[in-house]
């Protein structure tokens, strides 16, 4: 399957345009089953990186990548690793923010965070597709 990738401008209604490309490309590449756990991803990672790292001028972009066991999310932001690295926030019962990257680790095979070039980070995160396993390639 090919990647498929849009750039959000750095403004609130582009968490809500994010999950519905995630969605809508899934759907397209016929993967409807992991659709609901990506959109959340999506919207996780999205909203992180509009209030966390994005500079005032840049927005983010969603990249999706899925072989035959894996799809892959990306979310690419502006905001270099070394001014706010991302990382899961221990939090209390009563806190109402700050869950985003433990919901987002609690339902992946795997995340983590590249720098990005020439400059912000990439937050990333994949799951097994429940498709029949074949040859593919680990994202």
């Amino acid at each position: 399957m090919p990647d498929a990738k849009r750039f959000f401008d750095p403004r609130p209604e582009s968490v809500g345009l994010a999950r519905a490309f995630a969605v809508t490309t899934l759907t397209s590449w016929g993967l409807h089953s992991p659709a609901e756990d990506i959109r959340l991803r999506v919207s996780e990672l999205a909203s992180n990186a509009l209030i966390h790292g994005t500079d005032t001028e840049h927005g983010f972009l969603v990249r999706l990548d899925a072989d035959e066991d894996y799809v892959r999310v990306e979310v690419h932001d502006s905001r270099p690793r070394h001014r706010l690295e991302p990382e899961i926030a221990h939090t209390e019962g009563n806190d109402t923010t700050g869950r985003g990257l433990e919901i987002v680790a609690s339902l992946a095979d795997g995340w983590g965070v590249e720098d990005r070039r020439p400059s912000g980070k990439i937050v990333w995160t994949r799951f097994k597709t429940g498709q029949p396993t074949g040859q593919g390639q680990a994202c």
